[in-house]
């Protein structure tokens, strides 16, 4: 019985949104879509979300182990299912869409 409490306690600590964003460098849309996610996860989620910056050229190894194939790609880990967007992130309605954020957003007003 413990390991399934141990278990809903845990499921209970994720239910924060994970997210990585893949990044090369300082670029212009690295930038721009650090600033993009930013805005938009404070604001829908407010401080429920961890998002992991990544920069591909420090971390090779990792972009390959994720299949990184365009920059600047994000990543939402948590909750699955898994789900990826590539550009800088400026299109809001895309974003909120494909993350599945619409409800969380409701959730919150």
């Amino acid at each position: 019985m413990n390991n399934n409490g141990a278990a809903i306690s845990e499921q209970a600590t994720r239910s924060v949104y994970e997210f990585r964003l893949f990044i090369t460098g300082a670029s212009p849309n690295s930038s721009r879509a650090i600033t993009n996610l930013t805005t938009i996860f404070d604001k829908l989620l407010k401080k429920n979300y961890t998002m992991e910056i990544i920069d591909v050229y420090q971390h090779v190894n990792l972009a390959q182990q994720e299949n990184i194939i365009a920059l600047p790609m994000l990543v939402k880990k948590f909750p699955l299912p898994e789900k990826r967007l590539i550009g800088d992130m400026s299109d809001i309605e895309k974003l909120i869409n494909i993350l599945g954020l619409e409800k969380h957003e409701h959730e919150n007003e």
